[in-house]
């Protein structure tokens, strides 16, 4: 490996001719304007930006390659590819050549100096839009009221003979004023000529070497300062192996299976399902050891497996990752697609069996540590019970000696549901089982739907910490929980329970009838929860005790309806209130 040096110019030579490109395993820009401006600045005060990594290409390319973003068709033969320092070379070429739709560049002086007594240049990013065919803001393309502003473009700075086009701004800028008009090229010459001799060095390659070690070098340096995701360094390992764009591939499943996004990156799901399948636990010490040929291969397989995991969770009303009380299953349900028969009554045992294993996963703790092994010994298990239908389970999850059920107790402690806790989360996915209609509208619960609700406490927050005196833990509990729209929640506020429930009775065309159906589908107890007139008691310690025991009292007949409801869940029936 040799060090070198390179001023921007000649790097934006290489960019325009396309001996410099991208290998295409590279994920595309990650920057936002913030980090460009910062970028920006520091070349304009000449100040160092790091080291770029290139491997020399001699005959043939080692990699599938792409030119740097808004670069003109390549005019000669590529002679380098880019390994790292992607994201800035890609912001300094779009940036000078005023290539972002959304935001053009200008440097300005706003009177600081460096220590020298120098002024020190600064970079802005002007936001930009279009209606029709006019881009906005229009005074950023208006040379006078752009030198009004005291701001300089900085595609006048960009490498190369710009001497008519720098005449032309600085005499539309200038208004006929000669000293005006000399100011500007003297600041604008100024400037060019630090972007002229900016040094951006680089580290490279020679031509030869071997293609794994360019991206050991790469997963290297780029997991030491970027600290990239699994699929960001597998997708280098795909792309070399398959000769195919695992990022094209994950886009493809992005349109074909849109909701999967919801519960996890499909990228990472994908891995995982691969990990399984090839009999690895789904971590990313076993992603680099994938058959990277056989994932882009069978590709359509993946696809599948998470289309079949996503319809699953969708008919279990678990539709999003913030309810999800595990991720852990996401990859042995994807994994698990190609065993189920697809026939009628075998198909509707094998989903009764995977029904069985979501809400043992759901409701006991045996993914609380070391998921990904205990992931893959579940599958195994679950593999070999649905190619054998006749033998029983034996995936470890159903072992009820080291796994148990929640008990009674278990579930009055459970915290509140927004919190990263499997209990918790599984009482709220339990509940939400039934179909969750909103105690107001009766919508039902969807993944729509669920963007318009809140958690929304039973028994008010405010009611058992104020009058209650209660600890405000033993308000935020998933047994006092409910998912319900933000409307109903701000109608209900803090109204002792029996009001606001009165007040939903009165206003449901069928009555306490239909109010008791819609808290069902929660597995809500109307009575228990029907309670109240908290202001009758003049004694603010009788009041507290009522409400203890009016609460305590609600906390055991729910879970008494919960605990039934996760007998059924866990023994594979779909519950339905």
């Amino acid at each position: 490996m040799e060090a070198r040096n390179r001023t921007l110019p000649e790097w934006f030579n290489r960019i325009r001719t396309g001996q410099l490109r991208l290998p295409r395993f590279q994920r595309h820009e990650a920057w936002g304007h913030k980090e460009v401006a910062g970028l920006l600045e520091t070349v304009l005060r000449g100040l160092p930006s790091g080291a770029a990594l290139i491997l020399e290409v001699g005959d043939s390319e080692p990699f599938v390659s792409r030119p740097i973003a808004d670069a003109p068709a390549p005019t000669e033969r590529v002679t380098e590819h880019l390994l790292d320092g992607q994201q800035r070379l890609t912001a300094l070429w779009r940036a000078f050549n005023d290539g972002y739709e959304d935001r053009t560049y200008f440097a300005f002086f706003d009177g600081e100096r460096d220590h020298q007594g120098a002024l020190v240049p600064h970079v802005e990013g002007e936001g930009r839009w279009r209606r029709g065919e006019t881009r906005y803001p229009l005074w950023a393309d208006v040379p006078a009221q752009v030198a009004e502003r005291g701001r300089i473009p900085l595609k006048l700075l960009r490498p190369g003979d710009l001497t008519k086009e720098i005449h032309q701004w600085c005499e539309a800028a200038a208004g006929g004023d000669t000293k005006v008009l000399l100011e500007h090229f003297r600041v604008i010459n100024g400037l060019r000529e630090r972007v002229a001799v900016f040094p951006l060095p680089f580290l490279s390659l020679p031509v030869g070497t071997p293609p794994d070690i360019a991206l050991d070098v790469f997963i290297k340096m780029n997991t030491s300062a970027v600290q990239l995701s699994p699929f960001d360094i597998v997708v280098a390992q795909v792309e070399d192996a398959a000769g195919q764009s695992l990022h094209d591939l994950v886009a493809a499943l992005k349109q074909k299976v849109p909701a999967a996004a919801a519960y996890a990156n499909p990228a990472d799901w994908v891995l995982g399902a691969a990990a399984l399948r090839e009999n690895r636990s789904p971590g990313q010490a076993s992603y680099l050891g994938l058959d990277f040929r056989k994932l882009a291969t069978e590709w359509e397989r993946s696809e599948e497996g998470i289309k079949f995991a996503v319809e699953f969770l969708e008919e279990e009303h678990v539709y999003d990752a913030e309810r999800l009380p595990t991720g852990a299953v996401l990859a042995v349900l994807a994994a698990l697609h190609e065993f189920v028969p697809s026939v009628l009554d075998a198909r509707g045992n094998a989903k009764a069996l995977l029904r069985k294993y979501l809400w043992h996963a759901f409701l006991t703790r045996r993914y609380e540590n070391a998921a990904a092994t205990h992931a893959l010994q579940d599958f195994r298990g679950l593999r070999d019970a649905l190619a054998h239908p006749s033998t029983p389970p034996s995936a470890p999850i159903f072992d009820g000696s080291k796994y148990p059920l929640p008990t009674a107790e278990e579930l009055r402690r459970a915290g509140w549901p927004k919190g990263r806790d499997i209990l918790a989360r599984g009482v709220l996915a339990a509940a939400l089982r039934g179909g969750a209609f909103d105690l107001a509208d009766g919508s039902k619960v969807s993944r729509d739907h669920l963007r318009k609700r809140e958690y929304h406490h039973l028994f008010p927050d405010a009611l058992l910490a104020g009058d209650g005196k209660l600890e405000r833990e033993r308000s935020y509990l998933a047994l006092n929980c409910a998912l319900i729209t933000w409307n109903t929640n701000r109608t209900i506020a803090a109204k002792e329970p029996v009001k606001y429930l009165k007040q939903r009775v009165e206003n449901a065309t069928l009555g306490e009838e239909e109010v008791r159906a819609r808290l069902a589908t929660h597995a809500v107890p109307f009575d228990e929860l029907n309670v109240g007139g908290y202001d009758a008691f003049a004694d603010p310690e009788q009041r507290a005790e009522a409400i203890q025991g009016h609460y305590d009292r609600f906390l055991a007949k729910r879970a008494e309806l919960i605990l039934r409801l996760i007998n059924k869940l866990c023994g594979g029936y779909a519950w339905a209130p």
